[in-house]
């Protein structure tokens, strides 16, 4: 008799926390948004779902957050839901708790964690208290990175500390419409500017992807959801395992014609049918950045191409650490003219980008495979294809390596020559010059003959090459000298 009655006081209880509050509920239903346990139901193996520290709650009302384990496509994941309906989702103590004890579990077992992140901020009435909840979270989330993949859903507002939540995962996603990104929630920046902010101007997915702030977005939650699931399906559980190999597409499959210029098609190209996610698709799009299957196997696509600019190089250098926290081979399409120099003020942002670039590549010890598709000019290649940082390079017929374009190196080399040919036009002869500055140095003939590239290849043979190469260096070992960790450049 008194076991039944603990157990019906349990079960009230249980039931008095998830009901939530009831005008949050209809507010979260007229916005088009999902519960936090809709949500994990939608991305979650059916019946999978077992919750956690379900009863953590203070005078009977949650914490604000569901948290749990499932499987998703049969793979164990760890995952917590912020709950919009129970004070906006707001971060304070209880809440950090059950996600610090879940994030402790996730790296114990070595399993992904998904984020589904749904907050109006922080819990104003605790004070400090919710700012150092906060921050035992980014603690925990940055002992994490590089152990177990982390991946965050922006399915409602996350203003301040709830936003950076999202930066120190992996992978962010913003559904649009209901996501938003913000450092001040809108009624604080009337409040400090004293003029009313449309939240998704603001702080959008539209807005986060122009800025970089998100990965990915999605016109909806279930599309974001949809894009979840394909990013876990493409990383390991976590770094101390490997990713999935999948028959998905021919090995021997010969690529069509395409120009080097065009990076979408030869991305789309290259990988297995079906498999490409590009991320920061909407960020400096100089360098575009693909996670994908190349073979069946996992791998991390970096196509430079053009003018490289600043945030491009960062965000490759990023995605291509990325790739070597979780084991991924990084494979580089390079067709650039150099960085971009807008001014004497850019300057020092360029040095600081390409040097990261440069330091990801270098520090990395995942297989890497490098295919100059066109221009390949000056630090690029150095950090992306050199032999001292790709185990194997590969070029196109018409590929020109060289520290500075044809028309710079006419300029330096070929002056004198331009000015004494009287029988051409300064335009005629800087062609001239410039094409046999590529015949007799530039060149890929002339590369390879260093051996500064392995080999030239047929255009249509190159996913077999690299399919090939990567096959070869399955077995690649590699590591960094003892140390704590490098000093990256920031």
């Amino acid at each position: 008799m008194h076991n039944s009655q603990g157990l019906e006081k349990v079960l009230s209880l249980r039931q008095e926390i998830l009901a939530g509050d009831e005008k949050r509920l209809k507010e979260q239903r007229d916005a088009g948004k999902l519960t936090a346990r809709e949500r994990i139901a939608k991305i979650a193996d059916a019946g999978s779902f077992v919750e956690l520290f379900a009863l953590v709650s203070r005078n009977d009302e949650g914490a604000g957050v569901v948290t749990g384990y499932a499987t998703i496509e049969e793979r164990p994941v760890y995952l917590f839901a912020q709950e919009f309906t129970v004070r906006g989702g707001a971060m304070g103590q209880l809440q950090a708790a059950k996600i610090v004890k879940l994030l402790e579990l996730a790296q114990k077992t070595g399993a992904p964690v998904l984020a589904l992140m749904d907050s109006a901020g922080v819990r104003i009435d605790e004070g400090a208290q919710a700012l150092s909840a906060y921050s035992e979270i980014y603690q925990k989330m940055a002992r994490m990175s590089g152990v177990c993949p982390m991946v965050a859903l922006v399915l409602g507002p996350c203003i301040g500390g709830a936003a950076l939540l999202s930066q120190l995962a992996d992978v962010s996603i913003v559904a649009e419409k209901v996501g938003q990104l913000m450092v001040f929630g809108p009624q604080v920046m009337a409040a400090m500017n004293g003029e009313q902010v449309d939240a998704e101007k603001f702080g959008g997915a539209k807005v986060a992807a122009e800025m970089g702030a998100c990965a990915l977005t999605a016109a909806s939650e279930d599309e974001a959801l949809l894009k979840a699931r394909q990013v876990l399906a493409l990383l390991p559980s976590s770094n101390l395992e490997d990713t999935e190999i999948v028959d998905t597409d021919d090995l021997n499959r010969l690529l069509p014609a395409i120009d080097p210029a065009d990076a979408d098609a030869l991305l789309n190209a290259v990988a297995d049918q079906g498999t490409l996610v590009e991320l920061y698709a909407a960020y400096e799009s100089s360098i575009k950045v693909a996670l994908a299957r190349l073979g069946g196997s996992s791998v991390g696509l970096v196509a430079a191409n053009g003018k490289l600019t600043a945030g491009a190089l960062q965000k490759a250098a990023r995605f291509v650490r990325f790739m070597d926290c979780y084991g991924i081979p990084v494979v580089s399409l390079l067709n650039t003219s150099g960085v971009e120099v807008n001014g004497v003020k850019e300057q020092g942002w360029l040095f600081k980008a390409q040097s990261q670039l440069l330091y990801a590549y270098a520090e990395a010890t995942v297989p890497k495979v490098a295919v100059v598709t066109g221009d390949a000019i000056g630090q690029a290649y150095v950090a992306m294809g050199g032999k001292a940082m790709a185990d194997v390079t590969y070029a196109w017929p018409s590929a020109v390596i060289s520290a500075l374009t044809p028309e710079a190196a006419v300029a330096v080399l070929y002056q004198d020559e331009v000015k004494a040919d009287k029988e051409l036009s300064v335009e005629e002869a800087r062609a001239k010059y410039a094409s046999e500055y590529v015949e007799n140095v530039a060149g890929c003939l002339n590369a390879a003959k260093q051996g500064m590239v392995d080999d030239v290849i047929e255009p249509a043979q190159t996913r077999a090459m690299l399919i090939s190469a990567l096959e070869m260096l399955m077995s690649k070992r590699d590591s960094n000298p003892p140390k704590k960790h490098g000093n990256l450049p920031m």
